[in-house]
Formats: structure tokens, sequence, C-alpha cells
């Protein structure tokens, strides 16, 4: 089964109403939700974490600041709001080093990523490669891997790096439209994370938020799409 990740983004920073959506979406089966570092200021990300643990759900925290500095804050914050999934981040050692004994379940990126909005960059093998060597590293649940965010073949990318390691991965940014989510799918991925996409409209024409995410969890079903 391929998981659903909302989250609670738009332009990879969290949206300014994210405690008021997330009571919006109390009816909807969606496992995880989660929200970014950047966007909304930490008491107000409490309120957010603390609805969706009310709601039985498992909390997602993902990291895209662009320096040091600010990742291993934002890691410091995340253990803080006791996230299940601490995702993102390239600073891997100087994040086990926080993360150690803290339980969360940590996936940072392969491949280079740089910028905000992240972007993916280098080769194709050099991101497997990437892949490969941090799903060996102890503390290293699983890897965030930005497929869509890869200039090249991003189908190809994510087949071959979900291929090349024992750990869940979960695709993220990007994922705007069904035929995606069936493809994340087919390669085997433990997740996808959906933000922009479902604020957008671009799933159901016209429709309310609910209506998109209900499209997406339609489309991650065995058979959906």
């Amino acid at each position: 089964m391929t998981r659903f990740v909302f989250m609670l983004t738009r332009g990879d920073a969290t949206v300014p109403d994210a405690a008021r959506i997330c009571r919006e979406i109390a009816p909807l089966d969606i496992g995880v939700v989660g929200f970014k570092d950047v966007g909304l200021p930490h008491a107000e990300l409490a309120e957010v974490a603390a609805i969706l643990r009310d709601q039985g759900r498992e909390v997602a925290l993902e990291v895209v600041s662009v320096t040091r500095d600010e990742e291993l804050r934002a890691i410091e914050a995340g253990l803080e709001l006791g996230v299940d999934l601490l995702l993102g981040g390239t600073h891997v050692e100087d994040a086990l080093r926080l993360i150690d004994g803290a339980g969360v379940r940590y996936c940072p990126f392969p491949g280079r990523v740089v910028g905000h909005p992240s972007v993916l960059e280098g080769t194709r093998e050099s991101i497997v490669a990437s892949a490969g060597a941090l799903a060996t590293t102890d503390g290293v649940w699983g890897l965030d891997l930005l497929a869509y965010r890869f200039a090249g073949d991003a189908d190809t990318l994510m087949r071959e790096a979900i291929a090349a390691v024992d750990v869940p991965v979960i695709v993220a940014g990007s994922v705007a439209d069904t035929d995606r989510i069936g493809a994340i799918a087919a390669a085997g991925a433990w997740g996808f994370t959906v933000g922009s996409a479902a604020f957008e409209g671009r799933f159901v024409p016209d429709a309310p938020l609910l209506d998109q995410l209900r499209a997406v969890i339609e489309a991650a079903e065995p058979n959906g799409g």
C-alpha cells in the first residue's frame, strides 16, 4: 500500500490557516498529515500538531530550510513538537546527533537539494548512489525523494532509487496529478506527499479542498485513479 501524506503547505511553506484546515479534514481517512518548517511560528505549529494527534493521525515535519543552522533549528523544533516523521534536510550527520534516541523516523533528502522551493540536482546515477548510501546509514529510517523536482526522467529516477534501497521511500514535491500517483504506487514507494496541488485544485476542476483530497485518496488505493 502506498500512503498519502497530506501536507498543509503551498509553495513549500505551511499555509497560514493550517489549524482550520486540520479541523475541516476531520472526516477524511488520511493517516499522516504534515507541514513544513517554513510559514508558521512554532506556537501555531504546536496547535496544528495537537489537533492532528486528537484526530488519531501521525504528524510529519518536512525541513526545507536552505542553511545548515536553519535546518538544525527546524529539527530541534520538530523534536519539541514530537513529530512522528521528520522529512527532508541534507545535513545528515548533524541531524542524527540531534535525533539520537528521540524515536522519530528520519527521512532525509537523497541527492543535491538546493533552493526554496526545493529542487533536486545532479545526475540520475549520483542521486541513486546517494539514496543507497543514506539508506545504509544508522539512524536513517527512510528517504524523502524529490523525484518530480528533478529535471531529467523523474519516473526512471524514482524506480531506480526505490529498487536500490531497502528502506521506505516517500516521494515528495510536485505530485500534481493522478498519473504521477499511479507511477509512484507502481514503483513501490512507501508513500507520497501532496500539498500545493490540492490547494490549487489540480485533481478535480473547480472543486473544494475536501473533494481534491478525496480524489487523491482514491488514486492512492490499489487499482485506483
